[in-house]
């Protein structure tokens, strides 16, 4: 019986990213991404040293339509862009307003995605809760694996309240448990949001959102 709920509920998100991808166009970068940004900026006045024509480099994982994956190109950031969904990376390319050559783009599913050594940043804006329960360890393993010491990431994880909670497909973590996921960081932002609201697509939701930025020590 667990089987076809599974697979009943990756169905219906399936379904839907097509119209999810319609309902946010034109929608801002996320807060996540923007304060690790600013993060990053105020380390680079404080240090003398750094050497600012180097690219920085960050992984969009589950990029989506791409709103953050363009704010970092505006930066001037170089970005692999990772989801799942080939449409996400088409709708990328095709808003592309920036230079091109920083971006690199990767169609893969969470379970069997391999992410490169020494990133500045991962970003993963409302994305890894759609990682299947089961294969959540090794992707968090392999995001800290791959950042950087003075690494950031950037990202939301879903509460134990939220009501897509029910679906054996989406994971959830409690608060305790996001803080012992967050324990090789030096935490910058830890927000729990709660509320009843709606998707972007206007369907009623309960949400429990940890919204997290925080450094690799």
């Amino acid at each position: 019986m667990s089987g076809s709920n599974s697979d009943r509920s990756q169905e219906v998100f399936e379904r839907k990213w097509s119209t999810y991808y319609n309902a946010v166009v034109g929608r801002p970068p996320r807060e996540t991404l923007l304060t690790a940004l600013g993060n990053f900026e105020l380390e680079r006045l404080e240090d003398s040293i750094t050497n600012t024509c180097v690219s920085k480099f960050a992984v969009d994982l589950g990029c989506g339509e791409g709103r953050d994956t363009v704010e970092l190109l505006h930066h001037g950031w170089r970005v692999l862009a990772i989801d799942g969904e080939a449409e996400a990376i088409t709708r990328l390319l095709e808003r592309l307003d920036s230079d091109g050559q920083l971006l690199e783009t990767l169609i893969s599913r969470f379970e069997c995605v391999t992410l490169p050594k020494s990133v500045d940043m991962v970003n993963a804006s409302f994305s890894l809760p759609f990682c299947l329960p089961e294969h959540f360890p090794e992707l968090w393993k392999k995001i800290t694996l791959s950042l950087r010491e003075g690494g950031r990431f950037c990202g939301q994880l879903f509460g134990e309240r939220d009501s897509w909670a029910i679906f054996p497909t989406i994971t959830h973590h409690t608060r305790q448990q996001v803080e012992v996921l967050l324990q090789p960081f030096e935490i910058e932002m830890l927000e729990e949001e709660e509320h009843p609201g709606k998707t972007a697509i206007g369907e009623d939701k309960y949400w429990h959102l940890f919204h997290i930025v925080a450094r690799k020590k």
